[in-house]
């Protein structure tokens, strides 16, 4: 009988241990979390505008092909405004015409997840994509929540990522101890030269209402942030402890990239 019980005690035994084995095995593997954030403005001023698709498409495909687990979400949820001239063939890249053929990846963006105030610490990542639906949502009272997630995502000391116009969500984050967020980093964004390149600079200082209507160059720069400024259009992305940087669409593969690096 006593031999008996001491089978049975080593039997269970053997089935904890592989329990635990499972269990250990099981978050071992799980891939990092990566969420992927977008406007859901689809004109400012109007004037048609939304995602600059290139700049979702490249992040999201560098991450996916890195093993990590990507969510794409959007101020409103729902169905994602695409920016039109983003879709034009100087500027629809080898990613945004893969996206775009992606049954998968389509599925996200026209049912995308509402940024939640839930998801901030939720994620080991949260990039903000660009676009100048951006400057309209971004930042301001409808950016509330997606402020929260972000203060939250780096206070846990994860990642923030943020590419071209997108960093405009960064401009009126905090830390804990209320200072800018953005205070004391080396950060980029679509630069000044940038925007009057193509024709934007009034209709961004008129309608996407940053603070003292200036461009997000500036605004970042107001907030106490060093910037780095590439050449017009070139590919500069700025690393600054937990907090990445994109300056325009030229940079959304190294951002991805970066973003990737940082969670090896």
């Amino acid at each position: 009988r006593s031999g008996s019980v001491a089978a049975s005690k080593s039997l269970s035994s053997l089935s904890a241990l592989r329990d635990t084995t499972r269990t250990a095995k099981f978050y071992k593997m799980a891939p990092k979390k990566v969420l992927l954030v977008s406007t859901s403005a689809g004109s400012m001023g109007g004037k048609a505008t939304g995602l600059w698709i290139s700049e979702l498409a490249e992040p999201y495909y560098a991450c996916t092909e890195a093993g990590l687990d990507v969510t794409i979400a959007s101020i409103a949820g729902g169905a994602i405004p695409i920016d039109a001239g983003s879709l034009a063939d100087a500027f629809f890249t080898a990613d945004a015409k893969k996206f775009l053929h992606d049954a998968a990846a389509v599925g996200a963006l026209t049912h995308s997840v509402k940024v939640d105030a839930s998801m901030a610490g939720a994620y080991d990542a949260v990039v903000m994509c660009g676009g100048h639906g951006t400057c309209v949502d971004f930042h301001g009272a409808a950016a509330a929540t997606l402020k929260s997630v972000i203060e939250g995502t780096h206070a846990a000391g994860k990642v923030v990522g943020a590419l071209c116009h997108g960093p405009c969500s960064l401009v009126d984050c905090v830390k804990p101890d209320g200072s800018a967020l953005v205070a004391g980093l080396e950060v980029t964004c679509f630069t000044n030269a940038e925007e009057e390149a193509v024709g934007a600079t009034d209709w961004v200082k008129t309608y996407a209402k940053l603070p003292q209507d200036a461009l997000p160059q500036d605004a970042l720069a107001a907030k106490g942030a060093t910037f780095k400024e590439g050449a017009p259009f070139s590919s500069t992305v700025a690393v600054s402890g937990t907090v990445i940087t994109g300056q325009n669409p030229q940079s959304a593969e190294e951002l991805g990239k970066a973003v990737v690096a940082a969670l090896a």
